[in-house]
This record gives C-alpha cells, structure tokens and sequence, in this order.
C-alpha cells in the first residue's frame, strides 16, 4: 500500500478526534477575542445607549438657538433684527470656544475648595467624556444669549463680544460646578454640601442656566439704560413693538421643541431605570408650557381686554423655565400649577421692570429671571417624596406643601439666592468695566437709524428699506445714506413683550 493510501485511512480514523481537537481551538480564539473586544456585551450596549441619547439631547438643546434667534428677532425692530442674529450666532460660537478654553475645566475640573474646578482645560487631561462636554456645551450657549435679548437694540457689537466670553467662560461655569458637580459647595450630588435639606436640586436649570442668563441680562439692562423713547419724561411707558410676532411664535415652538433635550436629557442616560424618569419629565415640561400659556392668555384678556400674543410667547417659555428645576420630582397638578405661576411672574416682572424704568425688550429677564427663581423653590415647595427617591435617592426634606417639612425650601432659597447674587456682582463689574473703557451703548443716532446699518452695514430687509447699504454680498467700501429715522414710539396700549 502506497503512502498516501496510509495517510488517507489514518485521517478517516482520527477525523472525529481532530474535529473536535480543531473546534476546541477555534472556539478558544474566538472567545479570547471577543472577551478582549466586549467583556460585556450588555453593558456595552447600554453605555452606548446612553451616550446616543446624551448625544440627541445635546442637538435638541443646542437647536434651541435657533429658537431665541427668531423670538429676539421677532420681538425687536426690523432696523436691528441682523444685530440680534449676528448675535445669536457669536453666542454659541464664541462660547464654544470659551467653554472649551475654560468654562469646562472651571465646572467640572478637579475642585479648588468646593468653588470651582482647577483642571482640564482645553480639555487637558479630560478623558474622553465628549457626550457629556457637547452637552454641557449646548447649556452654556443657552445662559449666554439670554442676555443679548435683555440688552438688544443699543448694545455696542464691540461690547458684546467681550462680555460673551466672560459669561462663558467663567460666571456660568462657577455657577455649574456650585450646584452640579459631585464636589461642588451646595450640590445634592455632593453627600457633603454645605445647605440644609438634601442640597440644592436644579434637575435642569432654573436657577443654574435660566437665572444666570436672567440676572445678567438684567445688569446689562440698568447699566445700558432703556432705549430712546421708551419711557417719556413725564412717567409715561411707550410700547415699541417688535417687528414680526410670526417668527417670535415660530421660535416660541422651536424652544418647546429644543426643551424635550434640555429637561428629559438631564436624566444624562437611558439605562438603569432612567428612561422612565425621561418619559416623566417630558410630561411635566409639556403641562408647565401649557398652563403658562393658557394662564397668560386668561389673564392678559382679563387685564387689557385682549388675548396679548406677546405675553402668551413669554408665559408659555416661563412656564418651560419654571418646570426646569422641579421636572423630575413634582405630580402632573403640580407642573400646572407651577407653570401657570411662572405665567403670572413673567407678566408681573414685565410689568415691575417697566415700572422701575428698566427697558426689556423681549422680557428675557422675566422669562428667565424671575421665572427661574421660582421654579428653583418650586422644588422646595412640591417635590414629591417617592419621585425624590427615585430621582435623587433620597426621601427626606421633601416638598413644604408635600408634608416634607421647609428645609429643603431653605436650601433652594439660599442656592438661588446665591446663584443671584454671584451673577449680579460679575456681570455688574463686568458690564460697568465695559462701559467705561470701550463703551456699551451706541451713539444715539445709530440707535434711531439701527444697528443692522451702523453695527453691520446691511438690513436684514433690503426690498423694503429705501437705502439698504452693501447688502450680504455687497463689495467692501459700500456707502450709503443709511435708512429713514424708525417711526417716534406710539403710547403703551399692550403689556406684552412684543410691545415692549
């Protein structure tokens, strides 16, 4: 028998040993690899999961600027409305690239004595946490263009570069790692804060992203003073109208829209029971927009006798505001409630602003100013006891009307007091350091022709202004004669932002 005839008949012999033998080792391999690859194939899928959804929020937050785009625009004159675009594009711009520099590493660097973090800026030694930093991102731009609406329609461009930067890169970020990170002075995160009760609990950020923006913008708006005819020499209160309630409405929705990432997205996760705080939280923000507009609307019609569509803009976003400390730990009637309050406070501040002879022009100091204090104590006031537990992993010092006692109340006073207090002295140096170097105001005759002309050389309507200057593609040395005077402000007969 030849050789190869031998070989043949022992491999038929030893075929089902060597199968095995050779299967045995493939299998080996394969699970060595895939144990190297994917120890936990679930885990895995969770953690990306969770970081898809952090990731969506983030977008959904971040789209909000183009819902204050169109409400600012909306609420101002169509001489300015290019400003207060150019505005909301730097914001988000310019900050991104102070959040990276500094702002991340102030709020969550490794904490200097509990006020603010000392590393990772420029994202040195971060990790590789970017869901969490696009997030986080997307907040700071929010805190930064609320201000530009408090202040539009006289602010120096020059002025406003300088200050954004500033908002943030340093006083929005203090506040963050305060009340957000695990190590900061007052945070419920932090087992060792120094407030009563559980700490400070801001779910989304009333007081952390809404009453910085608020209480800045309101800085701005003293130091600027209001705008030329607003209010008269004998006391009167002149209403200006904005230009086009169309696009206000228009961003009114984009916001709501851009809220299901702000508040569900602060969940940071899916997984581990955190879906179905989300799905909760969304059902919150919804009934809070709800009744703060319905509120506004009841009341505007009772109080002047018209339905004032500017204060139903601004009562459904103080409604959205107001829910975004609380949204995770009140019952439906309580969202409500909260909502249709934050709808009285937003008309009430117009109204108190006005008085105080401090010109808003698209009540970015109600809506998230005062109607963010609120939702801050609103905490204190409705959280429930078990969504307490289930949210924060606690059930004690739950909400004052709940039977919880008031030193959770306490803790949320004394935290936005001091979110307050901390932006009121920053912004107020800041903005009066500007003042008195480069200047913040424009000189009276831009403000009456606009600043889309003096500040950018354009109009963001050129079909209807009789001398538009260059236009967007228009060559460099352009001159023109600059639009008429806008038309003298006509008597206050609406209370409404939109006529503010």
């Amino acid at each position: 028998m030849d050789k190869e005839a031998i070989m043949l008949r022992t491999l038929i012999k030893f075929r089902r040993p060597l199968a095995v033998v050779s299967g045995g080792i493939i299998a080996m391999i394969l699970f060595s690899t895939a144990s190297a690859q994917e120890e936990d194939p679930v885990g895995d899928l969770a953690a990306a999961l969770d970081t898809t959804w952090l990731m969506l929020a983030a977008f959904l937050v971040f789209f909000m600027q183009a819902g204050f785009a169109m409400v600012e625009a909306g609420f101002v004159r169509s001489k300015n409305v290019a400003n207060i675009l150019m505005k909301n594009i730097l914001d988000c711009s310019i900050g991104a690239i102070a959040f990276w520099a500094v702002g991340w590493g102030l709020a969550y660097g490794t904490t200097s004595g509990e006020l603010f973090g000392s590393d990772q800026f420029f994202l040195s030694g971060f990790g590789d946490n970017y869901a969490g930093w696009i997030f986080q991102f997307a907040f700071a731009a929010t805190a930064a263009t609320i201000v530009s609406g408090a202040m539009a329609e006289r602010t120096k461009f020059s002025a406003y570069l300088f200050y954004t930067v500033f908002i943030s890169a340093i006083i929005y970020p203090v506040v963050v790692h305060w009340a957000w990170d695990g190590a900061g002075w007052m945070s419920a995160f932090n087992p060792e804060n120094d407030l009563p009760g559980n700490g400070y609990i801001d779910f989304a950020g009333s007081g952390v992203v809404h009453t910085v923006g608020g209480v800045a913008g309101l800085m701005g708006a003293i130091l600027l003073g209001p705008r030329i005819g607003k209010f008269g020499k004998d006391g009167s209160i002149n209403a200006i109208p904005g230009h086009n309630i169309s696009i206000a409405v228009l961003g009114m929705f984009i916001l709501w829209f851009g809220w299901y990432g702000f508040n569900p997205g602060s969940t940071l996760g899916l997984s581990g029971g955190f879906a179905a705080i989300a799905a909760r939280v969304a059902v919150m923000t919804t009934l809070a927009a709800a009744a703060g507009a319905t509120t506004t609307a009841l009341v505007s019609k009772a109080m002047t006798g018209n339905y004032d569509m500017g204060f139903v803009v601004n009562g459904a976003l103080g409604g959205l505001v107001g829910i975004t400390a609380p949204c995770a730990t009140v019952e439906p009637y309580a969202a409500v409630i909260i909502g249709a309050v934050a709808g009285l406070v937003v008309m009430g501040g117009i109204r108190l602003l006005e008085q105080l002879k401090v010109d808003d022009p698209v009540g970015a100091v109600s809506v998230h100013g005062f109607a963010g204090i609120w939702g801050v104590l609103s905490v204190g006031l409705f959280s429930d006891k078990a969504l307490l537990l289930n949210a924060y992993g606690s059930e004690a010092n739950y909400g004052l009307f709940e039977g919880g006692g008031a030193e959770q109340l306490a803790a949320q006073a004394i935290g936005v007091a001091a979110i307050a207090a901390w932006t009121a002295v920053t912004a107020g140096i800041l903005f009066a350091a500007i003042k008195f170097t480069i200047g913040l105001r424009v000189d009276e005759h831009e403000e009456m022709d606009g600043l889309d002309i003096g500040e950018h050389g354009m109009s963001a309507y050129p079909d209807f202004s009789p001398a538009p200057g260059s236009g967007i593609f228009g060559g460099i040395g352009t001159t023109n004669s600059g639009p008429p005077p806008s038309a003298a402000p006509r008597p206050a007969t609406e209370g409404g932002p939109a006529g503010s």
